[in-house]
């Protein structure tokens, strides 16, 4: 069983196509790309659809956080980074770098929700919500790896203990590339248990919300942006160059307080 760690703005989508679309398919071979201007950094579009969110059929080593599973549906395209977001994009942007692993082309880690999202919003972005994370990360795939994980991931036993340069493991199927392994990804949501009942809100103390402006999903276990009473902690995704190979799963998740630095989690944006 996989280990539980603890420890929006609606966006315009303004920024013109420098790269050419190069297909209408949603794969690895012919992505709907684009590049933002403010930072430089390729974009991937994902098309709406519906899913099974949480652990994975025939996934044994799910932890009771990611049960159970569920149906949830993306109800509007969306355009996530190809990658988690680079040291030189970052610097370009905020001016800073706050990284412990140094290196233009590794993802920016150490970095605090807060300025996350602020990075975001400022390349007229904003985080992905968790479940429009998961829907993009699994590629259209159910299973839990969307192929054999030494190939798609840099995890403990890979990594050489530390981050590694992005886009060098094998891409989803929807050419996004170090979903899982590298570096966590912050989210925009709190975080939250997961509930059968989809079609119906949470309690106050869960805090979920149906709707996000900026990320219409219709489903209440889609975005949990109200500070939940018990816990002020926010969502990481993916697991990272720390985790061992029982961690990394397109459905494990972690919280982590928001202002806490961990040389492990990084993040990518998304706009409608």
């Amino acid at each position: 069983m996989r280990k539980f760690c603890s420890t929006i703005l609606p966006a315009v989508f303004s920024f013109s196509i420098l790269l050419s679309t190069v297909g209408q398919l949603q794969s690895n071979e012919h992505p709907q790309v684009k590049t933002n201007p403010k930072d430089g950094l390729i974009y991937v579009l994902i098309v709406r659809g519906s899913y099974q969110m949480g652990c994975s059929p025939n996934d044994t080593k799910c932890s009771e956080y990611e049960k159970p599973a569920h149906l949830v549906t993306i109800t509007r395209d969306f355009w996530i980074g190809q990658t988690p977001v680079t040291q030189a994009a970052y610097e370009k942007v905020m001016g800073t770098n706050p990284s412990h692993f140094r290196g233009d082309q590794l993802p920016v880690e150490s970095v605090t929700w807060s300025e996350a999202k602020t990075y975001c919003e400022r390349v007229e972005m904003r985080l992905p919500t968790e479940a429009e994370w998961e829907y993009a990360a699994r590629g259209g795939n159910p299973a839990a790896l969307y192929d054999p994980l030494d190939r798609i991931a840099w995890y403990k036993a890979n990594s050489g203990g530390r981050t590694h340069r992005v886009g060098q493991k094998q891409a989803n199927a929807y050419g996004l590339y170090d979903v899982l392994g590298n570096v966590d990804e912050w989210v925009a949501d709190f975080y939250g248990f997961y509930t059968a009942d989809t079609n119906s809100l949470h309690s106050q103390q869960n805090g979920f919300v149906p709707l996000v402006e900026g990320a219409p999903d219709v489903r209440s276990v889609e975005s949990n942006q109200v500070s939940p009473l018990e816990s002020s902690s926010h969502v990481v995704r993916g697991a990272s160059w720390d985790n061992d190979a029982n961690s990394v799963s397109t459905s494990s998740r972690m919280r982590y307080d928001p202002g806490n630095r961990h040389q492990n989690v990084g993040f990518r944006c998304v706009a409608n």
